[in-house]
């Protein structure tokens, strides 16, 4: 199937937002439910962005050790995916990555993927990756403005085409989806000639500004559910999205750095706000299938009578929390798995599922959210 024209097919995609460790820790939340209910081991496409290329990447490299069994649950996930990111979301890795990225002779996201392959990846590629599911993670093209994707069978985005079966660490796709500007980004990237090929709308193929030397950043600047490459493909869709909610400043800040980040925030707000609004509609009008779930949802509007509990203060919390690559306590990680766990159990069971009991029990007892 050509690169770009993607048919919608029979099949379940898995996306997961960006939102640094709190965006991680909370799809591992989500995870766990996923598998809980058998859902998990019968995807057959996780996009993932930023935070969420975090997770991704550790189930993507952990897959084939699951062995899931005839119903899609796994009994390692603990022991092979959340444990690592846990141990990850304990480090602070932003503060070196930073430092080189405002050097000079540095660079922040070459920093940034040696901390993932010493602490997560082990130098594995994305040749050595499934083949089911597809693990797309998504970062942007700076150049093409498109999202630029990374999988084992293609490397690339539409404008400019793609180079197959690429040879291409894991950490470095992480760190190409989730190097937030401007100090973790870019990701510089040199193409051999003739590596591009051409697929069909590939206008730029030719362009020598943008088919030889690729400046990658963060995959949320172009899309921060990671959507594009499963709404387009597939029924069913699952959408965990730790993103923050959008804050209101009263006085928003004057110095000429803050006012770029503040105003990449409202673009990345109302770019979310939009992918979300069709994917609600397409679930409203029957177009697919399955859930959307937020850092930021309330579980009340589920038509739920038993969604486990998180009060009101707590979920704010919770979603106001940062979204740095810097140590998370033994507490906000639990807390924000629970979260996950929680919120995800709620819109698989009100859209997804029937039949199917509220849990007993929360993934971290000593961080619950509320009495089961």
């Amino acid at each position: 199937m050509p690169f770009g024209s993607e048919g919608l097919e029979d099949g379940v995609g898995l996306a997961l937002s960006g939102g640094g460790y709190r965006a991680a820790l909370f799809h591992l939340g989500a995870l766990q439910r996923l598998n809980e209910v058998g859902l998990l081991g019968r995807l057959d496409r996780i996009s993932s962005v930023s935070g969420g290329s975090i997770v991704a990447g550790v189930l993507a490299q952990r897959w084939s050790e699951l062995a899931f069994d005839g119903t899609g649950r796994s009994a390692r996930l603990g022991e092979l995916v959340v444990a690592p990111v846990r141990a990850l979301c304990a480090r602070t890795i932003d503060v070196m990555a930073g430092l080189a990225g405002v050097l000079p002779w540095g660079d922040g996201n070459r920093s940034l993927a040696k901390a993932y392959d010493k602490h997560l990846f082990g130098g594995i590629k994305l040749a050595q990756l499934p083949d089911r599911p597809r693990f797309v993670l998504n970062a942007t093209n700076m150049q093409t403005g498109r999202s630029f994707r990374f999988s084992k069978p293609y490397m690339g985005d539409y404008l400019i085409g793609l180079v197959e079966r690429p040879d291409v660490p894991l950490a470095e796709a992480v760190a190409a989806s989730s190097g937030f500007p401007p100090v973790l980004s870019p990701q510089l990237r040199r193409l051999p000639p003739g590596a591009l090929r051409r697929t069909d709308g590939a206008t730029l193929h030719d362009d020598p500004r943008c088919n030889r030397d690729l400046v990658l950043c963060d995959g949320g600047a172009y899309d921060n559910l990671g959507l594009e490459t499963v709404w387009g493909r597939y029924r069913t869709l699952l959408v965990s999205d730790g993103g923050a909610p959008f804050a209101v400043e009263e006085a928003p800040a004057s110095h000429r750095f803050e006012q770029v980040l503040r105003v990449l925030d409202i673009a990345t707000d109302q770019a979310r706000g939009m992918r979300k609004r069709l994917l609600v509609d397409l679930f409203k009008r029957g177009e697919r299938k399955g859930a959307y779930w937020g850092i930021d949802t309330d579980p009340a509007g589920y038509p739920l009578a038993d969604a486990m509990p998180c009060p009101p203060a707590t979920r704010q919390r919770l979603a106001a929390m940062r979204t740095r690559l810097n140590a998370f306590s033994a507490q906000e990680q639990g807390e924000l798995i629970n979260w996950g766990y929680a919120i995800c159990d709620a819109a698989l069971r009100a859209n997804v599922l029937s039949g199917v009991h509220r849990p007993r029990a929360w993934p971290c007892p000593p961080q619950a959210l509320g009495p089961l």
